[in-house]
């Protein structure tokens, strides 16, 4: 018995390593790791799945399967609470900020419900002042804006069922986050499908003092998703708690390589505070998944959803190929914004040789879901206005508008930053009062912390150096930054009266602290010169900002989308936003003014009916 017993552990022993080996062979073959967030289906061949994908920009569903097949074994019993709250069409979006994990906490930042919020003007009574923020407002009230909807917004209307669009957040920092976050808010709007907001997760770089604070986010907890869901015909968001109650504990969602009924791990549908990557996985499996890269196809909108224009844009793109222009052709020669099709494909196609289309086979999936999956290099690390083509452009200026007026930070951040900026106006009002009695104060953005790009990282006194000849000594000026030891800085000290946000805290009261980046940006975008970190998306953004006001306030230069910004290094790109630059790759590394440049031309004329 012995000998048996010692037989049986030998072969017991013999498959466990077999199995580790083959495992091992796996990920190293696939480049898999058991750590990663990202891993898509470690049981299932992956060089299946490129297939799947690669031979075709997206991946095919399965065909529906007999009716056995499609039915869940037990039926799924909805809480009657739950039942009630979903015969709102718009239930769920007023929940859409995570509960806080600690009472101490005296201000987080959640969208206020108690009235209906209007996304036009900016009131900061009721956040603790200021009595004036209007130099904050870069956004406009267009009330012809609110009814548009896309024309397949109606076609997926005439369904049984809604049509969905589900999205991973960027696994990088808060501005490549938002990035994305504005790509597929506006592909929602763009294919006429409801948007499902991901559950409350942790950020990277957006988990300070955890345990004292909110460190679990939703997107609502930056932007007004509620007002933007309730006054814009065109979009319907909801969250992912009412997304999996809707379709997938009722049966309607599908493995797509098996043809069964999949219900969500372990049946659950709340994922505020939970570890997301299972219903990654799973979401994978049972929607339609593009593998659109930004960098080498340009994402193309119909005008309509007729075949006939489907064809004529990849024609466009066939005749273009022929003598394809450099982006460089257009440096100070803008395109006219309501140009021939053809003309505007040319200027935005950057290098790109492929159209990835909204066809016939993406319209018909229910559920269409963006991944973030570095493995496979799919990421929507790009600017929406470089990487969405309308084939209307009075579609796309719509699209620039409504991300301009209504995809901006909340009002409690609006009304924070308002208050800094007129403190450190008063400042520079004292510091000279004759020659400056309008309190105008310059401003930076000095990126360094875990930045990758090297040739930004340059001490104080090449900073003072590459920037002095645009600035005003012993001007006021704020530095906006991820430095944390601020004695750094003692250089630009010595030349100018310098302020960090650390300066006033004393305004800010309780706030979260995860939300001063975003503060940070806002008071940075009201320097009369900005000088920034080139590759920064944080430094893009505060520049998109002063974009969107120079072309409010027709500053000078704003008819070609030129702003008084700069950048300190590398130094070839010191001057490149004091001239008309086209998109260009690499997207990410700046902002562009296509984004703000004539945007508000053709007001009026689109309709649904268009």
């Amino acid at each position: 018995p012995l000998k048996r017993k010692h037989v049986s552990l030998n072969v017991i022993l013999f498959i466990f390593i077999f199995s580790c080996a083959a495992s091992s062979f796996i990920m190293f073959r696939y480049g898999i790791s058991e750590e990663d967030e990202h891993v898509l289906h470690l049981m299932a061949s992956v060089e299946k799945f490129k297939e799947m994908h690669l031979n075709h920009d997206n991946v095919p569903l399965s065909p529906k399967q007999d009716a056995k097949k499609v039915v869940p074994d037990k039926p799924i019993e909805i809480p009657s609470n739950d039942v009630e709250r979903l015969k709102d069409n718009n239930a769920g979006i007023n929940e859409l900020s995570p509960k806080q994990d600690d009472e101490e906490v005296t201000l987080e930042v959640v969208s206020d419900q108690s009235d209906q919020h209007s996304l036009a003007g900016l009131s900061c009574e009721k956040y603790g002042g200021p009595e004036d923020a209007s130099e904050m407002v870069y956004w406009s009230d267009i009330t012809s804006d609110a009814s548009f909807e896309s024309p397949f917004h109606a076609k997926h209307d005439q369904g049984d069922r809604p049509m969905y669009m589900t999205f991973e957040p960027d696994g990088g920092g808060w501005n490549n986050i938002r990035m994305a976050m504005e790509t597929v808010v506006v592909m929602a709007h763009a294919m006429g499908r409801t948007l499902v907001i991901p559950p409350g997760q942790g950020m990277y770089l957006l988990r300070k003092d955890k345990g004292k604070q909110n460190i679990h986010f939703s997107f609502a907890d930056f932007f007004h998703l509620d007002s933007l869901d309730r006054e814009h015909e065109g979009i319907d968001i909801i969250t992912t708690e009412e997304f999996l109650l809707r379709e997938a504990m009722t049966g309607h969602l599908v493995d797509k390589h098996t043809g069964i009924v999949s219900f969500p791990p372990e049946n659950r549908t709340n994922w505020d505070g939970q570890d997301p990557k299972p219903l990654k996985e799973w979401l994978r499996n049972v929607t339609h998944t593009p593998l659109w890269k930004p960098e080498s196809c340009l994402a193309v909108i119909p005008a309509s959803a007729d075949a006939s224009d489907t064809d004529e844009l990849h024609a466009m793109k066939d005749e273009i190929l022929k003598d394809m222009p450099s982006p460089a052709d257009y440096i100070g020669k803008p395109g006219p914004v309501d140009g021939s099709p053809i003309d505007r494909m040319k200027e935005i196609l950057a290098d790109r040789r492929r159209l990835c289309m909204y066809d016939e086979e993406m319209q018909a999936a229910p559920v269409i879901h963006f991944m973030c999956y570095h493995k496979m290099r799919v990421r929507l690390l790009v600017h929406f206005y470089a990487f969405l083509f309308f084939q209307d452009w009075r579609q796309d200026l719509w699209t620039k508008r409504f991300v301009r007026d209504h995809l901006r930070y909340l009002d409690e951040l609006q009304c924070a930053a308002a208050r800094i900026v007129q403190a450190i106006r008063e400042k520079a009002r004292k510091r000279d009062p004759e020659g400056n009695p309008e309190g105008l104060f310059d401003s930076f953005h000095i990126r360094r912390g875990d930045f990758q790009y090297k040739n930004t990282r340059l001490e104080a006194d090449e900073i003072y150096k590459n920037s002095n000849d645009v600035l005003t000594e012993n001007a006021t000026v704020f530095i906006a930054t991820d430095q944390g030891k601020k004695d750094f800085f003692n250089p630009l000290k010595a030349h100018y009266d310098v302020y960090f946000l650390d300066d006033f805290k004393h305004l800010l009261g309780g706030f979260n602290t995860n939300y001063y980046g975003m503060i940070d940006q806002l008071i940075a975008s009201k320097g009369r010169v900005f000088v920034g970190t080139y590759h920064s998306t944080f430094t893009g953004f505060i520049n998109r900002m002063r974009g969107y006001y120079a072309e409010k306030h027709k500053l000078q230069g704003y008819e070609e989308g030129i702003i008084d910004s700069y950048y300190f290094a590398p130094i070839g790109q010191k001057f490149v936003m004091r001239d008309y630059v086209p998109v260009k790759q690499a997207f990410y590394a700046r902002e562009f003014p296509a984004s703000w440049r004539d945007i508000d031309k053709g007001v009026g004329e689109l309709t649904s009916n268009n």
